[in-house]
């Protein structure tokens, strides 16, 4: 397993050299999206409609994050359940999608067009999304207000959000990572809280 401190303008330079169980910070720009922003986001495809954001190279972050307080950019921004994206995920893996990030199992669907596409995706640790706003530096909501905290959002992070990449490339293996990586979580957890006591 390797540390690595990324940018997500550098998307396609990282993600063909990054392995399973790598740890990754990112930094730049990710966007939020959950299930009621992406079956909107589906249909524009669909219709051919101008998309609020450009899906090539992009990473979506499966969160719906809380108001702001405490003079922060955002609120909690934990994981969202993955599967609840994967009616809708291969269609944004074919039009560019690069990285996802959220918790759990993807369907066999979404493993085939990460393999195809050359895609990742990523474990954020459950239960630390008060943690994870403090990373976030700014917050833009750029389409479809009306869902609320499920509304589409440009996030500016710096190399606070921690993931770990659970898939790749081998189909065979996604059920073990995904268990290897929750398995993980109670000590990652405490890992990202020592890191942010320790910049105090």
């Amino acid at each position: 397993m390797k540390e690595y401190y990324l940018n997500s303008d550098n998307i396609n330079e990282w993600v063909e050299k990054l392995e399973k169980g790598d740890r990754v910070y990112l930094s730049g720009t990710i966007y939020t999206a959950r299930d009621a922003a992406h079956k909107k986001i589906v249909a524009l495809l669909e219709e051919n409609k101008p998309l609020p954001f450009e899906l090539q190279n992009s990473i979506i972050y499966y969160a719906g994050p809380t108001p702001a307080k405490n003079n922060l950019a955002i609120g909690s921004i934990g994981p969202t359940t993955s599967s609840r994206m994967d009616c809708f995920a291969p269609l944004l893996l074919d039009n560019g999608l690069k990285a996802m990030i959220g918790k759990g199992g993807r369907s066999e669907d979404v493993i085939s067009s990460m393999v195809k596409n050359k895609a990742v995706y990523f474990a954020a640790v459950g239960g630390a999304g008060a943690l994870y706003s403090g990373a976030v530096t700014n917050c833009e909501v750029i389409a479809f207000s009306e869902l609320g905290c499920e509304s589409v959002k440009k996030l500016t992070v710096k190399s606070g959000l921690w993931y770990k990449l659970i898939f790749k490339k081998h189909q065979k293996d996604i059920e073990y990572d995904v268990a290897i990586a929750f398995r993980q979580c109670a000590p990652c957890y405490s890992f990202v809280l020592n890191k942010v006591k320790a910049k105090k």
